[in-house]
């Protein structure tokens, strides 16, 4: 795309007002994003092999400044690939393994004595949530209480301890790992922990030429070290961005609709919805797929959301914020099941749907 072409597309994506990405460092900065995306990706299939769509919405969140939460059953190497992408990426890494024991303090840090020339004085050491990117590795291993040592920090960028907030540096993701086939030693994420991450994202098996095609590689001598081509900085620099894309009004109302749509007591809900869910998502989920939305039009080389955009990324916002009631599990129903129907009960308008 040229950048007459770029401008263009700007300009007719504001629908008659003024056109937010439309500068040339603005321009200049798309193009970095799309490069840089591209760039990632390239270093990712050198250790990751297959999981195309799970790697763009894991970067999708990460250029939206969204948590993760991967699932997925043994060996699918859903630590591996957290551990690539922050290998990847120019900034500070921390990992913290949960384990049943693991308590708070562990996580955000705590207080201690320190002694200097005599004064004794408390100083606060802090703890591995202090980084950039922080893997938490199976997370329903620990219980609520170290899990919800994470929530404050999750929205609010800081942690409180000891009556003083610490602000945490920026940028500052969470990517959590699960494994969904556990039970013995495990807590269920609470759904206030859970409505903080933008995505659940979902690992499956691998095709049989893929798993071939990792035996291969996993099972002979391999060097091929990995470059690092994007910074914290240029992490911020695309949230930034993104977040100037416009969206329609119809686009936005669209997501909403949708959301709404989710909840048992709303008006506009379909019967199955009220047959078989507790709770909907709330505006987070909202929020969410408009602002994931604005990342997947930029590195898809578009200047606005379309309902495509919000369709796309439906499942993996929403699926870990409906709760099935006990009619869908005796049904086996599954959330995507739901979330499949949802998007088939409430379409958007046929001459606007694009991906």
């Amino acid at each position: 795309m040229s950048e007459a072409q770029a401008t263009a597309t700007a300009d007719e994506a504001a629908d008659g007002g003024e056109a937010v990405v439309r500068d040339q460092d603005d321009l200049s900065l798309v193009r970095r994003m799309q490069e840089g995306r591209e760039r990632i990706v390239e270093e990712i299939r050198k250790v990751i092999i297959g999981q195309h769509e799970i790697v763009d919405e894991l970067l999708i969140a990460l250029f939206a400044g969204g948590h993760c939460l991967v699932t997925g059953v043994p060996g699918l190497a859903k630590t591996l690939l957290i551990k690539t992408v922050a290998d990847i990426l120019q900034v500070r890494f921390s990992r913290i393994q949960f384990t049943p024991d693991l308590m708070p303090a562990d996580v955000v840090g705590s207080e201690v004595v320190e002694e200097v020339d005599g004064q004794r004085s408390l100083k606060f050491v802090a703890g591995p949530i202090f980084t950039n990117i922080l893997l938490a590795d199976e997370i329903n291993r620990t219980p609520p209480k170290t899990q919800s040592a994470l929530l404050e920090a999750m929205e609010e960028r800081q942690v409180t301890a000891a009556g003083r907030t610490h602000p945490m540096s920026a940028p500052f993701f969470v990517l959590a790992t699960q494994n969904p086939i556990e039970l013995e030693g495990t807590y269920p994420l609470p759904e206030a922990q859970l409505d903080r991450f933008m995505f659940k994202i979902e690992l499956d098996y691998l095709s049989e030429s893929d798993e071939v095609t990792v035996v291969s590689t996993t099972t002979q001598t391999y060097d091929n070290p990995l470059s690092h081509p994007l910074s914290g900085e240029d992490i911020l620099d695309f949230q930034r961005i993104a977040r100037q894309v416009p969206a329609a009004e119809a686009v936005i109302r669209y997501a909403v609709r949708l959301v709404h749509a989710s909840r048992p007591h709303s008006p506009t809900s379909p019967q199955f919805i009220k047959d078989w869910i507790s709770w909907g998502a709330g505006i987070r989920a909202s929020q969410n797929l408009i602002l994931a939305g604005k990342v997947r039009a930029l590195l898809s080389g578009r200047f606005n959301v379309s309902y495509g955009d919000v369709r796309a990324l439906a499942p993996s916002i929403l699926r870990h914020r409906i709760l099935l009631n006990f009619h869908a599990e005796a049904e086996r129903v599954t959330t995507d099941q739901v979330i499949t129907r949802l998007l088939e009960a409430v379409p958007a308008p046929a001459a606007e749907l694009e991906d």
